[in-house]
């Protein structure tokens, strides 16, 4: 195992920028998530980890040794490629051991790893089949077991998820966890699913155009985003955003937007009155209110799930999302009243800067 440190490391193609002065500290024994949209840069930094990509500037450093100038076979790292990458003509048992027997390991070795491996991610019984045989989730499997063989030091996984079903998908996010826990070995996984972030991750880097906006546990993240971007970006639905003004008047902290509608604020933010500001607020904190009480809006549209129930909800010129723990009777253009029941988040609109959460 070993910590990986990535130091103002940049890549460009060209004139334009793909990863801009990056730093991250990845600590040994870690499950590191870089996440973000696609184009942010994260594959990229993956590659450059990994040695498949130059590194223009900065340094990358694993157990302490820069790695710059090292090869790939030498630098201890196994990747997990989104498309499995497994050789057609070969055993699942020949795929998982072919890193070992290029490195010339003894053939008692190599067998030994593959079905300790093959057993952990319940791949026994299928070593002697090819992997057109396999369904999707057993080849990736197959492409996880050919890593764990190798016994890295850090373990880098490239969206190895993205071609699954939902289903097997969180199948999947529980062995990887499971994975992690056994060996502790130091791992950089990339994917654009915010859920897999939150789930799987001890950290969170989230990126956007090659710039890393905030780092932190997934909880940390999630009750304290540094921006709006971050505020957007993890959770699902998205958070809610309401541009306004603060107002402040014989006590009472409110909100403002521009169609006049006021949403009544903690008493605390009244050090930002008379400031243009950006609200933010998830729509699992947005509550049915009495009939007196809360904000006035229409339902624009809404998605029963059973457990759940999601709603648009039309207030003035602002459009919600909110999601209720509970079953709501109800059509498109019905009246709703709202209010909200949980931590609410003020941003400069200018900047997108968090500026206080209540």
């Amino acid at each position: 195992m070993a910590a990986v440190e990535i130091r103002n490391v940049a890549k460009s193609y060209g004139p334009t920028d793909i990863i801009r002065d990056v730093d991250i500290a990845v600590p040994d024994g870690a499950f590191v998530v870089l996440v973000g949209p696609s184009g942010c840069g994260k594959s990229t930094l993956l590659r450059m980890i990994a040695g498949l990509e130059d590194i223009d500037k900065g340094e990358i450093s694993i157990g302490g040794r820069v790695i710059n100038d090292v090869e790939p076979k030498h630098r201890d790292i196994a990747m997990v490629f989104q498309n499995y990458a497994l050789y057609p003509h070969m055993t699942i048992a020949e795929n998982m051991g072919f890193s070992l027997r290029l490195a010339r390991q003894p053939r008692q070795e190599i067998d030994q790893r593959v079905a300790e491996a093959a057993r952990m991610l319940g791949l026994s019984e299928y070593l002697h089949r090819y992997p057109k045989q396999l369904s999707g989730g057993q080849r990736q499997r197959v492409a996880m077991g050919r890593a764990i063989v190798r016994q890295p030091q850090v373990f880098l996984f490239d969206e190895p998820l993205s071609n699954l079903d939902a289903k097997l998908r969180v199948q999947m996010r529980a062995e990887l966890k499971d994975m992690h826990a056994r060996f502790k070995t130091t791992t950089i996984y990339v994917t654009h699913d915010q859920i897999e972030a939150m789930t799987m991750a001890d950290l969170i880097v989230v990126m956007r155009g090659g710039v890393v906006e905030q780092v932190g546990t997934p909880l940390d993240l999630y009750d304290y985003p540094a921006n709006m971007f971050v505020g957007s970006f993890i959770g699902s639905p998205a958070m809610n955003f309401l541009a306004g003004t603060v107002r402040s008047l014989a006590g009472d902290v409110e909100l403002e937007t521009a169609s006049g509608i006021r949403l009544k604020l903690d008493g605390g933010l009244a050090a930002f009155a008379d400031r243009p500001v950006t609200l933010g607020i998830r729509p699992e904190h947005i509550a049915l209110a009495d009939a007196d009480e809360g904000l006035s809006g229409t339902i624009a549209s809404i998605e029963p799930t059973g457990s759940e129930t999601f709603i648009i909800v039309q207030v003035g010129e602002d459009r919600l999302s909110v999601l209720l723990r509970q079953r709501l009777l109800a059509s498109p253009g019905d009246p709703i009243r709202l209010a909200a029941n949980g931590s609410m988040h003020l941003f400069d609109t200018e900047t997108g800067k968090r500026l206080a959460a209540r």
